[in-house]
């Protein structure tokens, strides 16, 4: 008779956890397969990668990742090793020389990401191979393709015919092996509730569990030196900024905000388009009402064949003037040395010699320019059908004098080996303002979630997972500089509008004021923690265990784990209003009185969030088994 085992909720966190009989460690495996094992493409490397750790925490050398084999990432990210689990050595012993399973198996837990992958999925219930399955779509095949095209698309979900639009986009064999994978799973997951009404109508089955992406805080934690970190990693951006924009440096820099929006270069999907219009508005707010500069980078990969030649110029030019300045600061100071050794006050006319003004002269005669200052850091190979350069000639945003928006394309990732801005992208969102990404399609979205654990306000919206987790989770999420533009109930130019009004009346704070709502910021990066999210997860294992192996495994009909919800923050919003005042708002230089105690508030919101879950110690003499972990 099978031995049955009962899953039941703990009432403390609200997780599935095996009960105390001794189940012996071999007895069950879980598989991870994605086509992003090792293989960096998209998000679902990312989520792989940092779940990594609270996966391996709870399962021990009983998880194993399968994905494509390519040989500089088995290299590079991989360590070779024999397979710890004799089953698993068995098993990979039989397929090297018969290319097939021989023997009994353990009991197995296969986890599917995405539809590339969702051949196995239905080829093992096809053969009634006894293991249990859980697929996760991270973004529907079918919406992904129909959102690119400019469409309502979450309007109309229940209007699209589904198969003749998968043919008409000839993906229709693809669509076909992920609805496949879906209806074949014993649990189906998606990322966030918006996709979940996505899959819905796209795959035809509501997903049994929602499983947000979350992130390995400690990556990405700083403590308490985040607001440091800004600062010198704003000083290097701004480095730059003196660089390219030499000859038409005519602003100020410490009146200066830095935005950026990255990730793939889909235009429309990535709300580019808005985000390009909404600019366009604020930069005429600013000329109007504002001394504040904004320099927007926009960080997508594309096509192209070199650097451009001015941009390599630009820091050329901004090196040979700084070591022209401190050529002369160091003759200066010689100089004054050693006429204060001779109890001298020097003449300060007299104390730089005619070669000293004349280096000078050269250098400020090198910072002559007779063209705008580069839109693009890179020679484009389609420069004239360029979507984001198209539309900035629309726009008319050519880094003039009189504009209060200056405009960088980047179309490459950022590293901290390259000549023109030597960061690595983490560096520079943490010397960053604003990080801004008006999405339409979504699922997720990892770049708003980065900011908010790196204390940088963000844009979003409330068609992306990130933003609808948030509206869930935090009661005023504009105070704590997460600010969410409504793209599905609005017009596009609503949309547009309500963009500018956010991204103007951030302008509008002071310095103050920006980094009271950084420590808010950087205070939701729990919400966002695997310790936390992981939980999901775990549900979603454990309810694919039951269904599968029902004499064996029991679960208690109780619901998913549930969220909590940050409460509105005690003192006044730190973002002014967002209308125009009809006098220039006060500057950076000015402080308000705004009542702020950052520890009360802190304290406030540490207990309104759960402590995340982790896994209690393992009793004296008694295994660790799957599901559970030692200290």
């Amino acid at each position: 008779m099978p031995l049955t085992r009962s899953l039941s909720m703990t009432s403390l966190s609200g997780l599935p956890l095996w009960d105390e009989e001794d189940l012996p460690v071999d007895d069950l495996l879980l598989f991870e397969i994605a086509w992003e094992v090792t293989n960096k493409v998209g998000g679902i490397y990312t989520v792989i990668q940092t779940k990594a750790k609270i996966t391996v925490d709870e399962w021990g050398e009983n998880l194993f990742m399968m994905g494509p084999y390519y040989e500089h990432n088995f290299n590079t990210q991989v360590e070779q090793c024999e397979p710890p689990n004799p089953a698993i050595k068995k098993a990979m012993g039989a397929l090297i020389d018969n290319g097939c399973l021989l023997g009994d198996s353990p009991n197995v837990l296969a986890h599917f990401h995405e539809w590339q992958v969702g051949a196995g999925l239905i080829l093992c219930r096809s053969r009634k191979i006894p293991l249990a399955t859980i697929f996760t779509t991270h973004a529907t095949l079918l919406g992904r393709y129909i959102c690119a095209g400019n469409v309502d698309f979450y309007n109309n979900l229940d209007k699209f015919n589904i198969d003749q639009e998968a043919g008409e986009r000839q993906i229709y064999h693809r669509y076909c092996l992920e609805r496949a994978a879906v209806h074949c799973a014993h649990v189906f997951t998606t990322v966030s509730q918006i996709t979940a009404v996505e899959a819905n109508h796209m795959l035809h089955r509501k997903p049994d569990v929602v499983t947000p992406n979350g992130l390995n805080i400690k990556k990405f934690s700083a403590m308490h030196e985040f607001q440091n970190l800004h600062s010198t990693n704003k000083g290097q951006i701004q480095e730059f900024i003196r660089g390219h924009f030499y000859g038409h440096l005519d602003f100020n820099l410490e009146k200066t905000l830095f935005f950026f929006i990255a990730g793939r270069y889909e235009f429309s999907n990535k709300g580019v388009d808005i985000f390009l219009e909404s600019l366009s508005r604020l930069n005429y707010l600013l000329r109007v009402w504002n001394d504040v500069t904004v320099v927007v980078f926009f960080i997508m990969p594309a096509k192209t064949n070199n650097f451009n030649v001015e941009t390599l110029k630009g820091q050329a030019v901004r090196k040979q003037l700084w070591d022209t300045a401190h050529t002369v600061k160091d003759k200066f100071g010689k100089r004054l040395y050693e006429a204060l050794l001779k109890g001298d006050i020097p003449d300060m006319n007299t104390i730089l010699d005619r070669d000293d003004f004349t280096i000078m002269k050269r250098a400020i005669y090198a910072t002559q320019r007779h063209t705008l200052p580069p839109v693009t850091t890179h020679n484009m190979l389609d420069d004239t059908s360029d979507p984001i350069l198209a539309n900035v000639r629309r726009i008319g945003l050519f880094n003039a004098r009189t504009d209060r928006v200056k405009v960088l394309f980047h179309p490459e990732f950022l590293s901290s080996t390259s000549p023109l801005l030597p960061m690595d992208y983490e560096e520079f969102v943490r010397g960053c303002h604003l990080g801004v990404f008006p999405s339409y399609y979504e699922p997720w979205g990892y770049t708003p979630g980065e900011c908010t654990v790196m204390g940088i306000p963000s844009v979003t919206t409330n068609l992306s997972g990130f933003g609808c987790f948030m509206e869930e989770h935090v009661s005023d999420p504009t105070a704590y500089g997460i600010y969410i533009v409504d793209r599905r109930f609005r017009s596009a130019d609503d949309s547009c509008n309500q963009l500018t009004q956010f991204m103007f009346g951030f302008c509008q704070q002071s310095r103050r004021q920006r980094i009271i709502q950084r420590n808010r910021t950087e205070r939701l990066s729990d919400l966002l923690d695997w310790r936390y999210l992981g939980r999901f997860y775990m549900h979603a294992r454990s309810l694919a265990l039951s269904r599968a192996f029902p004499d064996k495994f029991k679960m208690e009909p109780l619901a998913p784990p549930q969220g909590f919800r940050y409460p509105r923050p005690g003192s006044v919003p730190p973002s002014p209003s967002a209308s125009v005042h009809s006098t220039p708002h006060h500057s950076d230089e000015e402080d308000d009185e705004e009542p702020y105690d950052e520890d009360k508030e802190a304290e406030r919101d540490r207990q309104n969030i759960k402590a995340p879950f982790t896994l209690g110690a393992t009793p004296e003499g008694k295994k660790t088994h799957p599901g559970e972990s030692a200290d």
